[in-house]
């Protein structure tokens, strides 16, 4: 059997032209040989933890999962049993119930904010930058957080609702330069507190709770990186819950990361270490959400800028290394796995970054989207 595994794997490699051994800087160096039966037992959950576990290196992950990715070669290895068993329970299970939303953030956004106020630069916006005219990251989030607020035509004096508000960068950001009042929500208490911190003085209120417990009219709703964690099932939710919650000449918009097919589950590895209880919409899921409420304005794509984005996190992780002592090597390991895979992932356009404007049916004129 570990022959087998080994010749297969080995196939697939090669026709992703990644070499095992050699100084190519996307060549995979192979520490422990049970890594083979590993990855065809648990595909991608597998060759993850291998990683983790320091079975393999790599020293250009993000161009390693480039070529992977880009030959098709997971679609080779048929899932097992225990993975397609995985899929039915996301069948039957809500993931995303207020409960399971709740705690599901906190295992991620709460691992520690030291780790974020050094990865994500001065504003703490944990989302795509925006790199039209953008030379560094500092900049290309500023120029997304511009950009949301002028496609949500903000002025002085408008009541938003942040959706996900994170550690307060579009809060901050919004009420400073644009004069509106803010109400952030986020269900993982280290993002409020820092929020809160990060807006003291300025027409914000930052409240721990989830959107289903959300009360009041507003006159725009934003959300940044929110929609991933509401899952396929609640999305219809999700959109009715904004619809009581948006004045009737109101725009809305969401930013998001997408996928190119509809599915009600996450990768297993991710599910596991990053992100539990997310799914990343497809269009269609999308769509089917918007009937009957909601007239689509804008679809703005811009994933090529996440690449971008991702390298810059990866950098400014591993040079801040030292100043993090409370995270292990293993960890360092998962979190590296993590942000270059998914640099590759927008690299070769299996995954999306999309910016949806909404507005209600009957609202008169034309929306003029900015770029």
């Amino acid at each position: 059997m570990a022959r087998i595994a080994r010749d297969v794997c080995h196939g697939l490699l090669e026709r992703a032209g990644i070499p095992v051994g050699g100084d190519e800087p996307f060549a995979m160096r192979v520490h422990d040989e049970r890594l083979w039966d590993r990855v065809l037992a648990q595909r991608n959950l597998g060759l993850g933890e291998a990683y983790m576990d320091g079975w393999w290196d790599c020293d250009a992950l993000d161009q390693f999962f480039t070529r992977l990715l880009g030959s098709g070669a997971e679609a080779a290895i048929k899932p097992t049993l225990r993975v397609a068993a995985g899929v039915m329970r996301s069948q039957v299970v809500n993931a995303q119930s207020v409960r399971r939303a709740g705690r599901n953030a906190r295992r991620h956004y709460d691992i520690g904010n030291d780790l974020y106020e050094r990865m994500l630069g001065k504003r703490m916006v944990y989302s795509c930058g925006y790199w039209a005219e953008a030379a560094d990251l500092d900049s290309a989030q500023e120029s997304k957080l511009d950009l949301v607020c002028r496609k949500l035509e903000l002025q002085p004096g408008l009541r938003v609702l942040d959706i996900g508000c994170g550690w307060g960068g579009f809060a901050q950001f919004a009420a400073e330069r644009y004069g509106v009042h803010v109400t952030g929500i986020s269900p993982a208490g280290n993002q409020v507190a820092v929020a809160r911190e990060r807006c003291a003085g300025l027409p914000v209120d930052i409240q721990q709770r989830d959107y289903r417990e959300v009360r009041g009219v507003f006159d725009r709703i934003v959300s940044i990186g929110m929609v991933e964690h509401v899952g396929p099932r609640n999305l219809r939710r999700f959109m009715d819950a904004c619809d009581g919650l948006l004045s009737r000449d109101g725009i809305m918009l969401h930013h998001m990361i997408g996928s190119i097919e509809s599915s009600n589950t996450l990768d297993p590895w991710f599910e596991r270490y990053i992100f539990p209880g997310a799914v990343l919409p497809s269009v269609a899921q999308l769509g089917r959400a918007a009937e009957p409420h909601w007239v689509v304005e804008d679809v703005h794509g811009f994933g090529p800028d996440y690449d971008r984005t991702l390298m810059a996190w990866h950098a400014n992780v591993e040079s801040a290394w030292p100043s993090l002592p409370g995270y292990d090597e293993r960890f360092r390991r998962m979190w590296r796995y993590y942000l270059l895979v998914c640099a590759a992932g927008f690299r070769v356009r299996d995954l999306q970054l999309w910016q949806w404007v909404y507005r209600r049916p009957g609202v008169r004129g034309r929306y003029h989207a900015p770029r």
